[in-house]
């Protein structure tokens, strides 16, 4: 597999022989996580599920800052603590990543439970007169990490000259971030230099090599994280232990809203929760997979109007390969291997899930044509449906099974449905059509038979 490297700007092959050890920054937890949040979980989501489809092990890191100034300011707003209002967005950053089907990260570390080794990280850089204590907290000091701006493309004296740095004449150059805070503002922690709480960029530096060592093979998150927060990462973390820290670094473009960027003072900001609610986790995910992962993508609600009209088509498809039972028999081996492999090959090549997706519903048609004209036996079938669903589980998409007594009784009301209908009985038919209709359930028919499907129930305006 290759990625595409930040640092580099080039591809990258990832070395699968053993482990992958990637790690994702995680949200500030003081509000809602939105739809940017997903886009970029979601798309680290199924470059996991792929890699543990091909039998790679991972171990998949992802932090919380749960201790910064956003948090604190939202609780004096609210009077209330920082902690309070953490756990809270923490707790509700799970409902929501749980409802959209991402798997849990082997760890979830928070800052607050590595001050201990956030200060130690911070002595050695003190040690090594990399970082310096001042009258506001301490200091990393740029000029002596001579490869500063790499990641980011940036070089150092036009930063100074034009960057809209908060000016602090306490530290030795204007560029210099603070790796520890003094502060009396609540939560404080002690430390050697003075009471405070660690710098936001420190935190992920010790947390990642704590959890995965000190060259390990993934870094990601948004574009936005690229300056300064992974700028600076790389400068600590490079310091600290003298050598590479991430090997790729791989980076999720923006998601927009009809063309703006997404802020608080536009209200244009799309809650998780919201998306949810309104489109279910299947048209999300579609949505946040459907553009090349490093490019931008704009949400609008004709786009995930699309996303539905195929995920109506990928239901279909699940439900004729269940209901299959003819003997004619097409050999869809063939067909099925070109597509796997087109879907393998897209995901390979720098993880490109827009044309993973195209093979997927390439898949989706086929099996539907199939069907449609009575060509899809069900030996086919059973071949089908283990490729469909190897798909499903790596795009994070779901198609809820159902209980047999469900299963029961939607077949006792259409074996009903169509006796009333061999007895001209037509009225009566079509209550109990009304009836399979509120239960979400659609009937397909064909020349010689008739099935169903049972359709998600989303609730946004058609």
């Amino acid at each position: 597999m290759k990625l595409q490297d930040t640092l580099s700007n080039s591809e990258q092959e990832l070395d699968v022989s053993k482990k992958v050890r990637i790690y994702l920054c995680g949200v500030t937890v003081y509000d809602e996580s939105h739809i940017g949040h997903a886009r970029t979980i979601i798309v680290f989501d199924v470059l996991r599920k792929y890699l543990e489809n091909k039998g790679v092990e991972i171990e998949f890191i992802q932090n919380f800052t749960d201790i910064d100034d956003k948090i604190i300011n939202r609780a004096q707003t609210e009077n209330t603590t920082a902690e309070e209002i953490s756990t809270r967005y923490t707790e509700n950053y799970f409902k929501d990543f749980d409802g959209l089907n991402v798997k849990r990260a082997t760890n979830y570390p928070k800052a607050t439970e590595h001050i201990d080794d956030i200060i130690k990280f911070i002595e050695k850089l003190i040690e090594k007169q990399i970082a310096y204590t001042s009258k506001n907290g301490v200091y990393f000091s740029v000029s002596k990490f001579p490869e500063y701006g790499k990641l980011s493309k940036k070089k150092i004296d036009e930063l100074q000259s034009g960057a809209r740095i908060e000016i602090d004449e306490t530290k030795n150059d204007p560029l210099d971030f603070a790796v520890w805070k003094f502060s009396d503002i609540e939560p404080t922690w002690d430390s050697p230099w003075g009471k405070g709480r660690p710098g936001w960029h420190i935190e992920c530096s010790a947390m990642s090599i704590k959890y995965l060592g000190e060259n390990f093979d993934i870094h990601g998150g948004g574009r936005d994280l690229i300056f300064p927060h992974h700028e600076n990462e790389i400068a600590q973390s490079e310091s600290y232990t003298g050598s590479q820290f991430a090997k790729i670094w791989t980076h999720v473009g923006m998601v927009t809203i009809n063309g703006e960027k997404m802020s608080k003072s536009l209200g244009n900001v799309k809650s998780i929760k919201h998306v949810l609610e309104n489109w279910g986790p299947n048209i999300i995910r579609l949505f946040c997979l459907s553009g090349h992962y490093s490019k931008p993508i704009n949400y609008s609600e004709e786009l995930l109007k699309e996303n539905l009209t195929k995920w109506r088509q990928a239901e279909i498809c699940y439900y004729e390969l269940i209901h299959a039972n003819s003997k004619s028999r097409e050999e869809s081996n063939l067909f099925i291997k070109k597509i796997a492999t087109e879907f393998d090959n897209a995901l390979e090549a720098d993880f490109n899930t827009h044309l993973a997706l195209l093979a997927f519903f390439q898949l989706v048609k086929e099996t539907n044509r199939l069907a449609a004209d009575e060509k899809l036996g069900k030996a086919d079938a059973l071949i089908i449906k283990i490729e469909f669903e190897r798909m499903l589980k790596i795009l994070g998409l779901n198609i809820p099974e159902m209980m047999e007594d469900e299963k029961q009784e939607i077949d006792s009301l259409i074996a009903s449905r169509e006796q009333l209908r061999k007895e001209k009985q037509f009225e009566e038919a079509d209550k109990i059509r009304d009836k399979l209709n509120e239960m979400n359930v659609e009937l397909i028919d064909h020349k010689e038979k008739t099935i169903w499907m049972k359709k998600e129930n989303i609730k946004a305006k058609k």
